[in-house]
């Protein structure tokens, strides 16, 4: 690929989005070659020169934290001690073959099923499985010990110097500014609906209106676009990381909700009947609530007493708006049971409806906003563990429940964790088996092509070896050309690195490979005779690398990752339907007299988060896999952000009801009890058969239609509920109201979720019959 000098900087911003890539690849190509001169040539140790080199190139390259400079630098001192720890372990076991694929294995598994626990961890584990990788595919006597752990320490000093005084990354979270952006054009334009639904005198007109809403929704595309082009999370999983990944869904359902509450689009009088001053209220909150939301994302070091301040405002205006809400009830109703009082009854609550609906989900922003900033301010301890502040559990409770959570067979996390430890100890076996020269290589080809399933496995072995074959002509025809000029060889290693650092993320995976063979092509023949023959291993190296990878890949779990998505998008409807049918029993439980107490779903609402994290890692898996995708991204995307308006619902519907103060007497609202259970029955089950469809390949059921019927019988089971003893309309009734209209949500959800999932139901079938046992 040719690119003109003087465009090399647009090219780069254009396929390296922030120069993530070319930072790290710049750190690397001055310190790695430095490195490696100051070992092999001033203290003429080849062992101290190897291990100072991958060390670099595994602390600089492989991994960047996030974080304040102090967080990043505790990182990598961990870091450090872990290689520390890994070299040791490598270099005993690494004598005994048998040995050296059990420990393998089991090292393997820990390291990269450890990253379920926090960001610290994921981020680093391709680095800690270079660590052991190493020492344990060059068998060595231990005398050679200390000179290994003096090049990973020098390896760790440099690194630490480097994040610190070369090109230090922001600390900004990537999402974060267009998070705020979409927060505050939210804000804008619930500021300017507010004002022309209650008809005020400045109030902006029809087309300034559409224009507000047309900036929120690009601002929300924005915003899941940076999201979708982002191969893992900016954070990991950690207790920051989960806030910013449910922000994201969260920002598009409101922006979601915002817009089917706009203004009517003629240009009638708006004002009346239809004017809820507590309903424009609650919209003015909600955009004071959702401007202190950008505010911290934009800042997360403040302190969150704004927000908490806007918080609670906003929840005092809806409880008096909920409060509020009987007065508008039509208790006088000239024709009970006509279509006309059925639509005027359920019609006068619309909108406080709407701004209730609105303002719990601005409610669920915040709080995940001020639970991301609450993270920045941890201790490391903490964040090693990815403690959640504000938990009443210790930090090693808190990981034992997130891994506890992936300990389950739909787990992507669990899948990967498997397939790369066990590839990686079949890898190690096989080296020793065969006798290769460079069995390192053989599990460093085994890395770096093994992922989430095998057809993607078998794309990358395919692109792994194009690259090599083609980076090693390229260095095979560099030493010819070279010659016995050795010291072109020192001016062509940082390159060399700075290419193979920048090609897997700005050009391709082959591109990255070619460039990292010409790299080892340069390392390996530095200080000595160049020998191309070194390619013809390099290719044997990989080829086996690749072979490991694919076997491993069809063995266990043959899937392709639209499936794996499917599977987990499955589990995570059933969850979140199994929540809303809870939520709703609750609801019943609270609103009739007599009947038993049910407890609040807890249990469901735990299950349904921890699919919903589940979810998040499959679909996390689906956007880094590169190639053709069989169901398109946006149709993707609608059936993921789906599942948050679900339990969103559910949510809503609980809060709804344990904010009541109202409780149950003597009547037993017999008939509005099984118009909600009924309804509740038929929206859950309407996800269950959804999932069915997505994992099993059943039909994916029509969307329900309107129920004007339940809508009437609902209406006539409340005229004896709407006012108590003293005449007073009552807070359960409107409650009620509410509930069926969360319901209803639901079920609005249902039309555009079965078009996204319908374009692919043969193809899903296919996938989820060729798994095994299916």
């Amino acid at each position: 690929m040719r690119i003109p000098g003087r465009r090399v900087p647009t090219w780069l911003r254009d396929h390296d989005p922030g120069l993530v890539a070319t930072r790290r690849a710049g750190r690397t190509a001055l310190v790695m070659p430095g490195l490696f001169a100051l070992c092999s040539q001033v203290l003429d140790s080849p062992t101290i020169a190897t291990f100072a080199a991958f060390g670099s190139f595994s602390m600089l390259l492989l991994v960047e934290f996030t974080g304040p400079m102090s967080q990043r630098l505790r990182a990598h001192v961990g870091l450090a001690a872990a290689w520390a720890a890994l070299i040791c372990v490598g270099t005993l076991v690494a004598r005994q073959t048998w040995l050296a694929v059990v420990v393998t294995v089991v090292v393997g598994f820990l390291v990269l099923f450890s990253g379920v626990v926090s960001s610290v961890l994921a981020g680093a584990s391709t680095a800690l499985l270079l660590a052991f990788v190493l020492p344990v595919a060059s068998p060595a006597p231990l005398s050679e010990l200390p000179d290994r752990l003096a090049g990973a320490g020098l390896a760790a000093v440099a690194a630490m110097f480097a994040i610190s005084l070369l090109w230090p990354r922001p600390t900004a979270d990537p999402l974060s500014a267009p998070a705020a952006r979409v927060c505050r054009a939210a804000a804008a334009q619930l500021r300017a609906d507010a004002s022309r639904l209650a008809g005020e005198p400045e109030a902006p007109s029809l087309k300034q209106c559409r224009v507000t809403a047309d900036d929120a929704a690009a601002a929300a595309a924005d915003l899941r676009t940076a999201f979708d082009a982002t191969p893992y999370r900016p954070t990991g999983l950690s207790t920051g990381s989960r806030a910013v990944v449910r922000l994201v869904d969260e920002l598009t359902w409101l922006s979601a909700i915002v817009a089917d509450s706009t203004p009517p689009s003629d240009d009638t009088d708006t004002t009346a009947p239809d004017c809820d001053r507590d309903a424009h209220a609650v919209r003015r909150a909600a955009a004071t609530v959702l401007e202190r939301a950008a505010d911290l994302l934009d800042t997360p070091r403040i302190a969150p007493d704004a927000l908490r301040a806007a918080s609670a405002e906003l929840r005092a205006v809806i409880d008096g708006m909920e409060h509020g809400a009987t007065t508008r009830l039509p208790v006088h109703r000239p024709r009970p049971g006509t279509e006309t009082e059925i639509r005027a009854f359920i019609g006068a609550l619309d909108l406080s409806f709407r701004a209730q609906e609105l303002g719990f989900a601005t409610l669920q922003i915040a709080d995940n906003v001020d639970l991301a900033a609450a993270a920045e301010h941890r201790t490391w301890p903490e964040r090693l563990l990815g403690h959640e502040p504000g938990s009443v559990t210790q930090p090693l409770a808190s990981a034992r429940e997130r891994a506890g959570a992936h300990l389950q067979r739909e787990s992507v996390w669990l899948h990967n964790s498997l397939r790369g430890a066990l590839g990686l100890g079949i890898a190690v076996a096989l080296a020793d088996l065969i006798g290769a020269q460079h069995s390192f290589w053989v599990l460093l080809g085994t890395l770096s092509v093994l992922r989430s399933n095998a057809l993607n496995t078998g794309q990358n072995a395919v692109r792994a070896l194009a690259g090599t074959l083609a980076g090693s002509v390229l260095g095979a025809g560099l030493l010819q050309l070279i010659g016995d000029h050795d010291t072109v060889l020192w001016f062509l290693l940082p390159v060399a690195v700075l290419v193979a650092g920048i090609a897997p993320a700005a050009i391709s995976f082959a591109a990255g490979q070619a460039a990292f063979t010409v790299t080892l092509v340069i390392l390996f023949n530095i200080g000595r005779h160049p020998d191309w023959h070194i390619v013809l291993f390099r290719i044997e190296d990989i080829a086996l690398g690749c072979g490991v990878s694919v076997l491993v890949g069809l063995f266990f779990w043959p899937r392709g990752a639209t499936a794996a998505v499917d599977r987990a998008l499955a589990a995570a409807y059933t969850d979140s339907a199994r929540y809303l049918a809870g939520a709703v029993r609750y609801a019943v439980g609270r609103c009739a007299g007599g009947l038993p107490p049910v407890a609040a779903p807890d249990e469901e609402n735990r299950q349904a988060a921890a699919a919903a994290r589940r979810l998040d890692d499959a679909f996390r898996s689906y956007l880094a896999e590169r190639g053709a995708k069989t169901v398109p991204l946006a149709d993707m995307t609608t059936l993921v952000t789906g599942v948050v308006g679900l339990r969103l619902a559910a949510d809503a519907v609980l809060g709804l009801w344990q904010r009541s103060d109202e409780q149950p007497a003597g009547t037993d609202r017999a008939d509005a009890r099984v118009v909600l259970l009924g309804t509740a029955d038929g929206v859950s089950g309407w996800y269950r058969n959804l999932a069915a469809g997505l994992d099993e390949g059943a039909p994916v059921p029509a969307p329900m239609p309107p129920d004007s019927a339940a809508e009437a019988r609902l209406v006539a089971s409340l005229r004896s509920d709407l006012r108590d003893e003293n005449g007073r309309a009552t807070d359960t009734a409107v409650r009620i109201i509410w509930t069926a209209d969360h319901l209803d949500v639901a079920r609005r959800l249902q039309p555009s979720l079965a078009a996204a999932a319908k374009p692919d139901t043969a193809d899903r079938g296919v996938n989820s019959a060729s798994r095994p046992g299916g």
